[in-house]
C-alpha cells in the first residue's frame, strides 16, 4: 500500500468537493480520558479496515503497526533491516529455508503467549489462502511453508534464495482468534472493538475504540517487550481538510499534524509553539491509465478505451504533462517532479530513465499523427470513426488529485485529446480500477524499501481475479502485462547480490517508463506539523530529516513524551532539543497554490498518501 508498502491512498470521507472557505471537522472531538497522557493526531483520510487482510491506505497500516508486531522492521536511522519480534534470523547453509528465533515471554493483548506458532499460523494463512494474499502475497511467493520447530523457532522453507526474507512487512496475528475466521469471512471481518473489548494484538498499542469517520482510540500497552510507549493512549482524529487540521493544531486540540498542504503548512509557519518540518519521501502520484483491462489468466473485463492500448497514445499523453507546473503550482514547490516508479529517496534502487517523456506538446502531437489518429473538424482525434475522447477520475478526497486533473484536461485538450473529469470518492474508485471500467485515473503509492512490493504492481499475474461470479482488484492498477517484465521480476526475486539486483531494478523501471503504463506526475514531501511546545522525543527516519510518523516502524510512538519545561523560555529550548526540525527543513521551493475553479466549487490542494497513500 502503499504500505509497509503503504499506498497513497486514502478512503474518501466527503461527499463532493471542498466549498470555500468553510473548514470544519468532519469528527467530533473524542472525550479526553481522565488523568491519561493522551496524543492526539490529525489525520485527513480515515482508516479504512482495522483487518490486515483487507485495509489498503497509508492510515490502515499505521494502525496496524501499532497492533501487531513483526518479525523485522526497518531503523530508524538508515531504514536497513533490523530484528523485531525476531530477536534474530538467519538464512540456512543450504540456502532452503530462514529460522527465526522468536522472543521469549511475549503476550497477547488477552494473556495468552505469543509464540512461533502464531508466526507460522500468520505465514501459512497467506501462503495457501487467496484473498489474505492480496496484501501479503509478495511475501510468500517464494515461502513454501511455514512451521515452529518450537515455541521460540519459527522457519520459512523456501523455494530458492531470496533478498526478501529481511523484509518480511507481514503483522503476526493470534492464532487462537484467527483460525475461527475463515476464507469467506475475513473478506468481511471488521477486526473492531465491540462492548468494550479490545482488539486482540501484541503490539505497543491496543484499539480499544473506532468511530467510523471519526476517530480511533488506541490505549499504551504497559507490557510492550521494547518497552512501555511514554504516553498512555493515542488517538488518530480524522478531518474533512487541511485547514480544519490546521485550525485543531493552532487551539491545542491536536498536538500532531499529518498529511498537510503546502498553502497550509505555510499558514502554520512561526507560529508559537509550532514547527513544520517538510521530508524527502517515499512516495509518488501518477496519471495511470488503462493498458487493455484483463483477469490474471487474460481474460479481457471493462470498459476501457481501445486507444490506451496503444503504446504510442499513452507517451503522447506523457509528452504533454508539465511535471515542473504540477510541482510548483499544485504541490507549492514541496516535491520534485517524477519519473520511474522507485523514488529517488532509494539512490541505490532509482532510475534516472533514458528517452525522457519531457513535457514537448509539439512532439505529442507529432506522436500522435505518426500512430493515425488525424483530428477532426472539432479539433478532437479520433480513428475508425471512435473519438480520442477518454474519462479522468480524481479523488475528492484529495485537492491535488482534483488540481492536477484540471491541468491534465487542459494539456490533453492542447494535443486533440478530450477529457471528462469525474471526482468520486477512493473506495469508489478501488472498486471501479479492480473492475477495469476507466480510461485514466490520478492516484498515488508509497513505496517501502524493499522494491518486491512495488515491483510486482505491474506483473501480468498481479490484474485482478475472480471468485465465484465476482471480480477482485489485485494489486495491479494499469493491467500491464508485459512477459519480458515478469522474467525480470522473477530474476531480481531471487537476486541475493544487491548490486546485481539493483541493476534489475533498473531494468524494469526503464520497460514500464517505455511502456508508459503510468505518466508519472511528482515526487511529493511529507508535509506535517506539531506542538514542539507540548511535545518532544520524535525519532526521524531516516536521520536526520526523515518523516517523524508513518515510517516504516514504530520508533516516534515509544519516544514522543511532553516537554517537561515549565518557562516558555525552556519549552522553546526543549522545542529546539527535540531535534531542531523547524521550519527551514521545508524542502523545495514553497510557491502559491494554484486554486482552480470548478464549475462554481473552489480547489486548492491534497497531498497525498500516502505516502503515504495507501485503493489499492
Amino acid at each position: 500500500m502503499h504500505h509497509l508498502v503503504r499506498r497513497a491512498l486514502s478512503v474518501a470521507l466527503a461527499a463532493g468537493l471542498l466549498t470555500a472557505p468553510a473548514a470544519t471537522a468532519l469528527a467530533q472531538t473524542p472525550a479526553p480520558s481522565q488523568g491519561k497522557v493522551t496524543f492526539t493526531v490529525g489525520i485527513l483520510s480515515d482508516v479504512d479496515s482495522t483487518n490486515p487482510f483487507t485495509g489498503i491506505v497509508v492510515e490502515a497500516y499505521e494502525a496496524y503497526a501499532l497492533m501487531y508486531d513483526y518479525l523485522v522492521t526497518s531503523s530508524p536511522k538508515d531504514v536497513s533491516a533490523m530484528p523485531s519480534l525476531a530477536e534474530s534470523y538467519q538464512e540456512a547453509p543450504d540456502k532452503k529455508s530462514w529460522s527465526y528465533k522468536i522472543r521469549a515471554g511475549v503476550k497477547w493483548s488477552d494473556g495468552q503467549p505469543l509464540t512461533a506458532r502464531d508466526a507460522a499460523y500468520t505465514f501459512n494463512r497467506i501462503i495457501n489462502g487467496d484473498f489474505e494474499q492480496t496484501n501479503y502475497g509478495n511475501y510468500v511467493t517464494n515461502i513454501e511453508r511455514a512451521e515452529a520447530t518450537d515455541d521460540t523457532t519459527l522457519v520459512l522453507h523456501v523455494k530458492k534464495p531470496t533478498p526478501i526474507m529481511e523484509r518480511l512487512a507481514v503483522p503476526i496475528l493470534p492464532e487462537h482468534i484467527w483460525k475461527d475466521i475463515d476464507g469467506t469471512e475475513v473478506k468481511s471481518f471488521a477486526n473492531e472493538p465491540e462492548n468494550g473489548q479490545a482488539i486482540v494484538g501484541s503490539g505497543p498499542f491496543r484499539l480499544i475504540e473506532r468511530r467510523k469517520g471519526q476517530f480511533l482510540r488506541f490505549e499504551a500497552n504497559k507490557e510492550y517487550w521494547r518497552g512501555a510507549p511514554k504516553i498512555d493512549e493515542l488517538v488518530f482524529r480524522v478531518f474533512l481538510n487541511a485547514d480544519a487540521e490546521a485550525q485543531a493544531l493552532t487551539r491545542g486540540e491536536i498536538d500532531f499534524a499529518y498529511d498537510l498542504q503546502s498553502n497550509v503548512l505555510e499558514s502554520l509557519k512561526n507560529k508559537p509553539g509550532i514547527t513544520t518540518r517538510g521530508s524527502a519521501y517515499s512516495g509518488f502520484d501518477e496519471i495511470a491509465f488503462n493498458t487493455g483491462a484483463a483477469l490474471a489468466d487474460g481474460t479481457p473485463i471493462g470498459d476501457g478505451h481501445p486507444a490506451l492500448k496503444d503504446k504510442q497514445v499513452r507517451l503522447a499523453i506523457s509528452h504533454a504533462i508539465d511535471r515542473d507546473v504540477l510541482v510548483n503550482r499544485v504541490l507549492g514547490g514541496n516535491g520534485s517532479p517524477a519519473d520511474t516508479f522507485i523514488p529517488p529517496v532509494y539512490p541505490a534502487l532509482h532510475l534516472d530513465p533514458a528517452n525522457k517523456q519531457n513535457f514537448d506538446p509539439a512532439k505529442a502531437n507529432q506522436i500522435l499523427d505518426a500512430a493515425g489518429y488525424p483530428k477532426g473538424a472539432d479539433g478532437v482525434r479520433e480513428k475508425d470513426g471512435k473519438k480520442l475522447a477518454l474519462r479522468l477520475f480524481v479523488r475528492d478526497s484529495s485537492e491535488e488529485s482534483q488540481a492536477t486533473g484540471e491541468f491534465v484536461k487542459t494539456w490533453l485538450k492542447d494535443i486533440g485529446i478530450e477529457v471528462t473529469i469525474k471526482v468520486m470518492s477512493e473506495d469508489a474508485l478501488t472498486e471501479i480500477i479492480g473492475q477495469g471500467e476507466y480510461d485514466m485515473f490520478e492516484w498515488g503509492w508509497v513505496v517501502e524499501p524493499d522494491p518486491d512490493y512495488q515491483m510486482s504492481v505491474f506483473t501480468c499475474g498481479k490484474r485482478s481475479y475472480k471468485d465465484g461470479d465476482s471480480i477482485f482488484a489485485d494489486l495491479s492498477d494499469s493491467f500491464y502485462c508485459n512477459p519480458e517484465y515478469d522474467k525480470l521480476y522473477e530474476e531480481q526475486a531471487g537476486e541475493t547480490d544487491p548490486a546485481k539486483r539493483a541493476e534489475l531494478a533498473k531494468r524494469m523501471q526503464q520497460m514500464v517508463y517505455d511502456d508508459a503504463a503510468y505518466a508519472m506526475t511528482y515526487y511529493y514531501d511529507d508535509l506535517v506539523a506539531y506542538r514542539s511546545d507540548k511535545w518532544t522525543g520524535f525519532v526521524p527516519q531516516p536521520d536526520p530529516d526523515g518523516s517523524l510518523l508513518f515510517q516504516y516502524g514504530i520508533h516516534s510512538y515509544l519516544s514522543i513524551e511532553p516537554v517537561k519545561a515549565t518557562s516558555p523560555a525552556s519549552a522553546a529550548a526543549a522545542a529546539e532539543e527535540s531535534g531542531g526540525m523547524s521550519s527551514a527543513l521545508i524542502g523545495g521551493i514553497v510557491g502559491a497554490v494554484a486554486v482552480l475553479a470548478v464549475g462554481g466549487v473552489l480547489v486548492a490542494r491534497r497531498r497525498r498518501t500516502a505516502d503515504a497513500d495507501e485503493r489499492e
